[in-house]
């Protein structure tokens, strides 16, 4: 079940349950639009793969199961990111 974390790894951006700006990768590293479409260039600096829209849960399931609250913020270092970015971006995410 995906954790729905709360804010955005690299600029600490609000993204709650229902946020329609919440990108994740396949390992929910999660990004705000923003900081997926002008930083990273749809690359995620954690695994290299690309990123789709969050779900948002459904409201009547989120007292049985909640999102995450805790904020994971660790954003990214641009320098080391640079070679990565560019090995990937102009690759499809899914030739990857």
């Amino acid at each position: 079940m995906l954790e729905i974390r709360p804010i955005c790894e690299h600029c600490g951006k609000q993204l709650p349950n229902e946020s329609q700006e919440a990108m994740i990768c396949t390992f929910e590293c999660t990004f705000c639009c923003h900081c997926v479409e002008t930083i990273l260039e749809n690359v995620c600096p954690n695994c290299g793969g690309g990123f789709e829209k969050r779900p948002v849960r459904p409201k009547e399931k989120l007292v049985k199961y909640p999102v995450k609250t805790e904020p994971y913020l660790k954003p990214v270092n641009l320098a080391e990111f640079e070679s990565l970015k560019n090995e990937k971006k102009n690759i499809k995410p899914h030739d990857r």
